[in-house]
């Protein structure tokens, strides 16, 4: 049993809470975003989520927030009903480990979460972004020359600089056209022939059994470009196919979608969130900060991520978060 002032902290916490996130017309939706869930920390990213961590902000959640799915969470925003201190929990891209790690402790915790997957990765393939962080932890010796390909030399003797390395080189293949990514990797497969690991991305039984424990699925294209370095039909496909390929496996309606990136007007624009209409999606998430009103677009939910496992710091990341301004594309 908690104690007596345990409780009395408690209380305190969601009343103060409360105030800044009240219920009905005035109330504020919290919506946080994760990725990877390792059941491990992992070395070369110490910041991220493990099971650990994650299970203690799911834990922090659970106490001090009204977790709600998805699908209710925004009907009741558009009725004004939301309760306060209203939140959702939201998973982006599809990795396994969010079936195997996340999903027993949600089911713990007893809350529920929409998982947006890139539906062109679901026959084991890898993510190119986990593609080049996997040959990265993999590659010997203390520097990386890739003058071969035009990407310069690299120091990674120390995981330091192997971390740094990693970081720079995402930023540099996020925003370059798909063709001339994959013909990089490609290449930087051949400089670093080492073998990756599989099942890295969820297979469709894993997102069947998602559903079948009451978790929403979502739509975050197939093969998760930057949708404005895409021409205008191609952006179309990759939305509608993406929603299509999952509708196939569930048998069941994709409502909800996720923009890759999600920064509004740098990775989508208006048209976008046009096309997401005449696709057929209720509503969509970006990944910028801030918390919803019952003014914000649907098509554009901010979310967040609290990086905090202490309780206290947790709680203060999310409150701060609650006075953000929320950027949209208009």
């Amino acid at each position: 049993m908690p104690s007596f002032l345990a409780q009395m902290e408690t209380t305190f916490v969601n009343t103060f809470a409360s105030l800044l996130s009240p219920a009905g017309s005035r109330a504020r939706l919290s919506i946080v975003l994760y990725h990877r869930v390792p059941l491990k920390p992992d070395e070369l990213f110490p910041g991220q989520e493990d099971a650990h961590s994650f299970e203690t902000q799911i834990c922090h959640l659970s106490r001090h927030f009204n977790v709600l799915p998805l699908h209710e969470a925004i009907q009741r925003l558009q009725d004004k009903t939301l309760p306060s201190r209203a939140a959702c929990i939201t998973f982006d891209d599809g990795y396994a480990n969010n079936v195997e790690v996340a999903l027993p402790i949600l089911q713990k915790y007893k809350v529920a979460a929409t998982f947006f997957i890139a539906a062109g990765f679901i026959d084991g393939s890898m993510m190119w972004n986990d593609k080049l962080i996997e040959l990265l932890r993999r590659a010997s010796g203390s520097v990386l020359n890739l003058d071969k390909i035009g990407l310069g030399e690299y120091e990674i003797g120390t995981l330091e600089q192997r971390r740094q390395t990693v970081l720079t080189l995402i930023e540099t293949f996020k925003y370059m056209p798909y063709a001339e990514r994959s013909e990089q990797l490609d290449r930087l497969c051949n400089l670093i022939p080492e073998t990756l690991p599989g099942n890295v991305m969820m297979n469709p039984d894993q997102i069947r059994q998602l559903h079948g424990a009451g978790m929403e699925i979502g739509g975050h294209t197939v093969t998760h470009p930057i949708l404005t370095r895409l021409e205008t039909s191609a952006a179309y496909a990759e939305i509608e196919h993406g929603k299509t390929i999952l509708e196939n496996i569930l048998q069941a309606p994709v409502r909800y979608f996720a923009y890759p990136n999600g920064k509004p007007g740098r990775d989508y624009l208006t048209e976008h969130v046009d096309m997401l209409k005449r696709i057929g999606f209720d509503a969509a998430v970006s990944t910028a900060w801030g918390t919803a009103t019952t003014s914000t677009d649907i098509y554009q939910l901010p979310r967040f991520t609290p990086w905090n496992i202490n309780r206290n710091r947790f709680l203060l990341q999310m409150m701060q978060n609650m006075f953000r301004s929320v950027q949209t594309v208009s």
